[in-house]
């Protein structure tokens, strides 16, 4: 039972609902097929018993009223056209009973019942089958038998052919209803996944039942809402943009002016760089990511990537290198993956290194099963694993040993953003001897045909 309630909790919403219903008709068409046959049981045993006490009377009259000589025409006669045959009816006879199935027990009551209390109805004599049932003429006593199926009707494939018909007929009705029902939850499930992978759905139908319809309307309104939020942030950040990269221009210019110390000049203008970078930082994460319209080569991808980042990793006498398997393509944008890993770059250029050494940084691309898998490491002071999940939230910075430089807190929550519509997730892991592994997870794609 456990196992087939895990298994049915597996199930989408509808095989779950026509496997349930399944189940109800099956048993209310069982429930009804036993119902019809006890009622059935008690009409028909009567009519087989006036049938038998029938024939038995009109085979003794027309003994007794015949003619000596033609009896044994007449016994012939009820043999060939009618299946009834008389023997005569000895002691010595083996005699079988009336099984103990309902129908014949009602049967055998009934004819003894209508025929005398001194009536043997047998199943068997003498090892002949057939309905068997005594009456006497005169002193003489006699067998009648019949057939069987006159007292035992079987309409088992008649009835199962009727029963299978019946369940089919349900199931099919039931198997429309359930997906007239399905079919607008379905969309709206697959709107909801658009929606959550950064895609804007096409409007659902507003049309249909009440509540779907207003479901639908409701969902509709949402989505639009949610879009114009998004050009609505993404418009306010651009502002802010400009209106406070303008002013640290003219700062940059006026502290270049200002014959301030070189000591005093620096600071300041670590400052105004920090300050530049927390505002591109807004603007990156606010920027909305591509949508994926095609297979790319990760491969290629990152081992442009690396080109470009290897040279600023050297300058700042530190070292990238890379293991990138050939050949391994992915539903992803280009442009949005080389932002996510360029992000993973930067941050472990920034932290991932202690403070008296240069950034020892190792990419890897590799296939992991159904998944591709892009991997950041750094030879950094690492994150405590109870501040994983934290830090992948906007605006959250980790510890001192990770942030002893400024920011917003978004570069992690930029790639996390960035591989969403992808389909991919970004983990962190402590790396053995030491370390930070930032790990980018992408569903594996065929390669296009040429």
């Amino acid at each position: 039972m456990s196992v087939a309630l895990r298994v049915a909790s597996r199930l989408g919403l509808f095989s779950r609902t026509f496997l349930l219903l399944t189940v109800l008709m099956t048993a209310s068409l069982a429930a009804w097929l036993q119902a019809f046959r006890s009622m059935e049981v008690e009409p028909r045993a009567q009519q087989v018993a006036q049938q038998i006490v029938t024939v038995v009377n009109i085979t003794r009259a027309a003994l007794i009223h015949s003619a000596p000589r033609e009896r044994r025409y007449l016994l012939l006669d009820l043999a060939t056209n009618e299946g009834i045959q008389v023997y005569p009816h000895e002691s010595t006879d083996e005699t079988v009973p009336i099984p103990d199935r309902e129908v014949l027990q009602r049967v055998a009551a009934e004819v003894v019942d209508r025929l005398g209390p001194e009536t043997i109805v047998a199943w068997e004599v003498n090892h002949i089958p057939g309905l068997w049932v005594s009456f006497s003429i005169d002193d003489d006593d006699y067998w009648m038998v019949v057939e069987r199926d006159r007292a035992e009707r079987v309409p088992g494939v008649e009835w199962l052919g009727w029963g299978a018909a019946a369940l089919l007929l349900s199931l099919l009705g039931a198997a429309v209803i359930v997906g007239f029902v399905n079919r607008p939850l379905s969309r709206l499930s697959r709107a909801t996944q658009a929606l959550s992978r950064g895609e804007t759905p096409a409007p659902l139908p507003e049309s249909g039942p009440e509540e779907i319809r207003r479901v639908n309307t409701n969902f509709n309104r949402m989505v639009e809402e949610l879009d114009r939020a998004e050009a609505d942030r993404a418009l306010m950040l651009a502002g802010i943009s400009h209106d406070l990269r303008t002013p640290l221009a003219r700062l940059r210019l006026e502290i270049e002016l200002s014959g301030l110390p070189e000591s005093s000049r620096e600071a300041i203008d670590e400052d105004v760089t920090q300050i530049d970078r927390t505002i591109g930082q807004f603007m990156e994460y606010a920027r909305p990511s591509s949508s994926p319209d095609r297979n790319n080569n990760i491969s290629e991808l990152v081992r442009e990537l690396i080109e470009r980042e290897r040279a600023h990793t050297e300058t700042l006498g530190g070292t990238l290198t890379a293991r990138i398997a050939p050949n391994l393509w992915a539903h992803v944008a280009g442009p949005d993956l080389q932002r996510a890993v360029s992000n993973l770059v930067e941050n472990a250029r920034r932290y991932g290194h202690p403070h008296d050494q240069p950034p020892n940084i190792t990419i890897t691309v590799q296939a992991q099963g159904q998944d591709l898998v892009v991997e950041v490491c750094d030879r950094g002071p690492g994150i405590k694993a109870e501040d994983v999940p934290r830090l992948l939230r906007p605006f959250t910075r980790g510890s001192d040993a990770r942030t002893n430089a400024g920011g917003a807190g978004l570069g992690l929550a930029i790639v996390r953003r960035l591989l969403q519509r992808a389909g991919g997730t970004l983990t962190l892991h402590s790396r053995p001897g030491g370390g930070l592994i930032a790990r980018i997870t992408l569903p594996a794609a065929q390669k296009p045909p040429l």
